[in-house]
């Protein structure tokens, strides 16, 4: 590899347990992710993060996608692993396939396909609970190569899938998004790409100067201190900031499902005091990794219709005990206010109509633009 490029996470689904019947057995899975930095050179990455078995995986190709199933002509790249056609992912393990020579231009769509040729039970991983966008598995058979592939389900979760890394110039930086729905853009419209990391990675791209990648880890129902469906954040935090290639930056946007003890347990009841604590520990951490940890605001949510009783005056309190702390506290290197972008300055507790999808808690594909416009560029300069 030249001294004078480095590999960057160019785009990234957090690993988490399977919810449900997922399965599979001599399937082709073609997924598509929408990367952030381009470049001329790829690499691929794969999790069997949750899995209690070893994971085979077969054939693999990369290339520019078209539309639906299909990739553009002469666009398809094979991908080995160690210059062999397979590879089996111990348990808990993450595979880095080879790289590749594929020219592909800033915010490109991919189409990464690869056969899983054995049976493939539900305890295994998917990644990013809420993809937001149609990703394809065959009939029985391998069409890895295949042009249009065939479709005998579409699925809108990242299977396997964890990552995709460009080579880069040696000054660029990577952003990494860690949060929960509202970073994985739960509810936004399937194939608008109106999450407010992809907002972030447009306005980069226009923005010009430094090259900079965002990269979505946000994990539907993730809490800062406690696991619910995968990993909490503390817990997930190296691997899912710490470890991407390339990271120089992260925005941390944690809190609102602590607040919101989705499970009821009184022992998982949480304070402002304890939130910023795990705040505060991932600040440490960020900056011991020599990474910019910018702190995002806490949305309203008070008058949410997704789940009965999650708000109440004492949960609000502690919001904006939180939201003060990373406001004031000098703990992070800058802060993303989504708070002041999204609240009704009428009515505080929740958001502008407008900026609401309708259930009090997720914003709207304008609100979680809006979130993505809240952030001060200069803070990756």
């Amino acid at each position: 590899m030249p001294s004078d490029r480095h590999w960057v996470g160019t785009w990234a689904a957090a690993p988490a347990p399977a919810e449900g019947v997922v399965g599979f057995n001599n399937h082709t899975l073609r997924m598509n992710p929408r990367i952030s930095l381009g470049g001329d050179r790829l690499r691929v990455r794969i999790s069997n993060a949750y899995g209690n078995r070893p994971l085979a995986v077969g054939a693999a190709q990369i290339a520019l996608r078209d539309k639906g199933p299909a990739i553009v002509a002469d666009s398809g790249r094979k991908v080995s692993f160690g210059g062999g056609d397979s590879a089996v992912i111990a348990p808990g393990a993450v595979l880095f396939r080879d790289p590749v020579e594929l020219s592909v231009p800033p915010l490109a769509d991919l189409a990464v396909s690869f056969h899983l040729p054995g049976e493939v039970l539900a305890n295994f991983a998917i990644t990013g609970r809420y993809a937001r966008q149609t990703n394809y598995v065959s009939p029985p058979g391998n069409f890895v190569a295949d042009r249009v592939m065939p479709v005998g389900n579409l699925s809108d979760q990242w299977f396997f899938l964890c990552g995709v890394d460009v080579l880069a110039p040696s000054e660029a930086g990577g952003v990494v998004a860690l949060g929960d729905s509202l970073t994985d853009g739960n509810i936004s419209t399937i194939d608008a790409y109106c999450r407010w990391p992809d907002q972030l990675a447009r306005r980069l791209v226009a923005h010009g100067g430094r090259p900079i990648a965002v990269v979505n880890n946000g994990l539907g129902g993730n809490r800062i201190l406690h696991d619910i469906r995968g990993d909490s954040g503390l817990r997930r935090f190296d691997r899912d900031v710490l470890a991407q290639p390339g990271v120089t930056h992260a925005i941390v946007m944690l809190g609102t499902n602590d607040l919101r003890n989705r499970w009821a347990k009184p022992e998982e009841e949480v304070t402002a005091e304890q939130m910023i604590a795990g705040l505060h520990q991932m600040t440490v951490r960020a900056h011991s990794a020599g990474i910019k940890l910018i702190g995002a605001t806490l949305t309203p949510f008070g008058n949410e219709t997704f789940m009965a009783n999650a708000w109440n005056p004492t949960r609000e309190r502690h919001r904006v005990t939180v939201n003060a702390w990373i406001r004031e506290s000098g703990a992070f290197d800058g802060v993303a206010d989504f708070d002041a972008a999204l609240h009704d300055p009428k009515i505080p507790t929740q958001m502008r109509a407008v900026d609401d999808c309708g259930d009090g808690l997720h914003p709207s594909d304008s609100g979680y633009c809006k979130m993505g416009d809240a952030i001060d560029l200069a803070l990756f300069d």
